[in-house]
């Protein structure tokens, strides 16, 4: 709230008119910032003497302008007071413009993240994925319990977030609605682009953001070892549904493919090169990047194994792939079939074949960032950790190359 406030009553002496009258002004001071609001009264330089904070004279030109100047701070007062009363932060400008009746109602929190959300969900499919207005939705959704639970209201005027709201909503989240840390600030991330749009529109006097840091904790993702996906991939699976199950998820492990994107494959996105080998192209649903993929053969037998399934032939696709939902339920029964002591999940499979398939085989990062269809490298590197294993096998082989070139050199003298 602002720390000071004041009105003064002034002439421009310097701006005169034909008369050699001069202008009356009210001048409003909030924290040192000042605006002026025109009387609409003129008077003789010489007759703007103050007692007090009144005119002095007893003439019937003084004392109207005495009344008015009473009113009109008056009505100031009454205007500062009922920001107070709401706790809404103001200016000098914002009283100015509620005196003279220019004041708009001010923008409003929830609202104007619900019109976002309503734009974003038009263009789902054009600009955004499905499963990007589904977490603005959420964290609408979080931001109006904390709304309600911290302040006692519906909603709140966005200029009224600071540095404290956003740090209280950092913490309801963790506390409250127990997100762990990368998550909480997700979500704190995508209401930072509500805030940065109202900034834009100068619903806000400056950006809330501007002295909060983002520090993301770095997560160690599990993948599957090369003797797990193994066992995963000779084990004998009794029933149809997990061994659909078994079969996409060593197929997103080959392939590097997220679940949406293996979900919606389609045939026409499978290609044969010029050699006769076959290799997948399409676009990620998530980030709409383009990546080709080559079919290694495990990968190619998984589709060919699946090409005359019922459900394949009739929705045009390559696997009759489960719920996601689902499919993480049977893959914790596979897990445990298979002697797995990780948490199998659709995505784990992506880390798998950055990883085990890939990286540890020596295919170069860059290659790898370009199959999953990472827009930048850093992404592929938080993504995929290469395994302590390949760092020994690259440590030995270049030990190797050293020992022999000085076995040569040796042999040479």
């Amino acid at each position: 709230m602002p720390s000071t406030f004041a009105i003064l009553f002034y002439i421009k002496e310097y701006r005169l008119d034909k008369h050699g009258k001069a202008s009356i002004y009210a001048r409003i001071t909030v924290n040192g910032k000042r605006s002026e609001i025109s009387l609409n009264r003129k008077i003789l330089p010489s007759k703007w003497k103050f007692k007090g904070d009144k005119l002095k004279g007893w003439s019937a030109e003084i004392q109207e302008l005495n009344r008015l100047m009473h009113t009109v701070r008056h009505r100031i007062k009454v205007i500062q007071e009922k920001f107070i009363a709401a706790d809404e932060p103001y200016t000098s400008l914002d009283i100015k413009n509620a005196y003279l009746h220019k004041d708009k109602k001010f923008k409003m929190l929830l609202e104007l993240f619900e019109e976002h959300n309503q734009q974003m969900e038009k263009l789902i499919d054009v600009e955004f994925a499905l499963g990007t207005y589904k977490r603005y939705q959420t964290t609408k959704g979080h931001l109006s319990e904390y709304v309600k639970a911290e302040y006692l209201k519906e909603d709140i005027p966005i200029r009224n977030v600071d540095l404290k709201f956003i740090k209280g909503f950092e913490y309801f989240l963790k506390a409250t609605k127990n997100c762990n840390h990368n998550s909480a600030l997700k979500y704190v991330n995508n209401f930072k682009k509500i805030i940065r749009m109202a900034v834009a529109h100068d619903w806000m006097l400056k950006d809330p953001f501007y002295n909060y840091k983002v520090q993301f904790k770095t997560v160690e993702r599990e993948f599957l070892t090369k003797d797990e996906l193994q066992r995963l991939i000779d084990k004998e699976i009794e029933g149809e549904r997990l061994g659909i199950v078994r079969d996409m998820f060593v197929l997103c492990c080959f392939t590097g493919l997220a679940y949406v994107d293996i979900q919606s494959l389609t045939p026409e996105e499978i290609y044969q090169n010029e050699e006769g080998g076959y290799y997948i192209k399409s676009k990620r649903s998530k980030t709409d990047t383009g990546f080709m993929i080559p079919l290694l053969p495990t990968a190619a037998a998984i589709i060919d194994k699946y090409k005359e399934h019922p459900r394949v032939v009739n929705k045009n696709c390559v696997i009759p792939v489960l719920s996601n939902q689902k499919s993480n339920a049977y893959l914790k029964e596979i897990a445990d079939r298979c002697d797995i002591k990780k948490n199998l999940t659709t995505h784990l499979a992506r880390h798998t074949f950055a990883t085990t398939v890939t990286l540890s085989n020596g295919v170069p990062i860059e290659t790898v960032g370009k199959m999953l269809g990472h827009k930048n490298l850093r992404t592929t590197q938080h993504y995929a950790k290469i395994i302590d294993q390949k760092v020994e096998e690259d440590m030995a082989l270049l030990k190797e190359k050293l020992e022999e070139k000085k076995s040569k050199q040796n042999l040479a003298l």
